[in-house]
């Protein structure tokens, strides 16, 4: 399933520490804090868990958001850059 990954890290090594592990689970950057891609379930449940070891204060956060057909469809891109990670078929984008 289409899955979102957008953090709020403060600390630089934890940040791109996060980003890489983020990577390795497939996810591809689309924002300097946000990743995008298709993973698994179990997967995905395996990456929450391992997020939590870079959220120390309370205004740090990992956001996991699985986006079913209908609400990734639904998306709405607004960017001048070419987007390529995503199926242009089930979103509308917006130049």
């Amino acid at each position: 399933m289409l899955t979102l990954a957008i953090y709020d890290i403060s600390d630089d090594k934890k940040r791109t520490a996060l980003s890489k592990m983020l990577q390795d689970f497939g996810l591809h950057r689309i924002q300097y804090s946000g990743f995008l891609g298709d993973i698994n379930p179990n997967d995905r449940e395996v990456l929450s868990k391992e997020v939590g070891r870079f959220v120390e204060g309370t205004t740090e956060s990992v956001y996991i958001v699985p986006l079913c057909d209908r609400d990734a469809k639904s998306c709405r891109i607004v960017s001048k850059n070419r987007i390529s990670i995503i199926d242009k078929d089930n979103v509308t984008i917006v130049s």
